[in-house]
């Protein structure tokens, strides 16, 4: 994601991209401006957390990084391409295919084990076998489940639960991670674990937008975009933000040695 002051020149590919994006309701005689007017880039390799108030907008930005709606004018690019224009077919295909999703109820199915959950979003494919089981068997281990294959949901903790989710998200190679809430669920020492988690996994590339309401859960992205009223209010670079804070309290202990 690109602050609005002049930068560096960033080459790596743009990922998602809303271009003067309005979505707007009609309720009764009223229009509701959910978005109005939001422009914004997320970048390869990119930890973007989303913010607001309730009524801010960040409902209805998620459900459009997520193909579930669609911008009333204006674009929605992934990878380049404008897929608010696709029909439901093709619109489906981008979310099963170029999106990770993360949900804060884990949404597990009960009745399978580690390894079949992981299985699911390729099952869709066509393309379970020998490759898809390799492959699960690998994501489980990155997100430190190998011993846990043949468990069920409910043999797992919260926090286990969640790391199976962020595997299965993983399993089609997605172009990003759209993470909602996704500790909303867990305790603050879980929540942790899963904040570390995605550090553990930015040198692989993965690029992650988390929509969240919880300041210490957005901080820990590289990036904050503000919602107010449908617009955006402002682009924290975190990154910049926690250099501040370290060089300020350096300074502060320096003047009392």
């Amino acid at each position: 994601m690109q602050p609005s002051a002049p930068q560096t020149p960033d080459f790596r590919p743009i990922i998602a991209e809303f271009v003067d994006v309005h979505r707007h309701y009609v309720m009764g005689e009223n229009v509701v401006k959910a978005l109005n007017g939001v422009s914004m880039q997320v970048r390869k390799g990119d930890y973007l957390a989303i913010m607001g108030r309730s009524g801010s907008g960040k409902s209805t930005m998620l459900n459009i990084l997520g193909g579930l709606d669609r911008p009333t004018t204006g674009e929605y690019r992934v990878g380049g391409r404008d897929v608010s224009k696709l029909d439901d077919d093709a619109l489906s295909d981008v979310r099963g295919q170029e999106i990770g999703f993360i949900f804060q109820s884990f949404n597990l199915i009960p009745q399978l084990t580690v390894l079949e959950n992981l299985e699911v979003p390729l099952f869709y494919q066509g393309r379970v076998g020998a490759e898809s089981r390799q492959k699960a068997e690998y994501l489980a281990e990155r997100v430190g489940l190998g011993g846990r294959l043949e468990h069920k949901p409910m043999e797992l903790s919260g926090g286990q639960q969640q790391r199976v989710a962020i595997a299965r998200a993983l399993m089609n190679d997605p172009l990003f991670l759209l993470a909602d809430e996704a500790t909303g669920n867990l305790d603050s020492s879980t929540e942790q674990e899963i904040l570390n988690l995605f550090d553990d996994l930015r040198p692989d590339g993965v690029t992650i937008v988390i929509v969240t309401h919880n300041p210490k859960v957005a901080e820990r992205a590289d990036f904050t975009l503000w919602l107010k009223d449908g617009q955006v209010e402002k682009l924290v670079d975190n990154r910049t933000a926690a250099r501040d804070t370290a060089a300020a309290g350096t300074s502060a202990a320096g003047g009392h040695s």
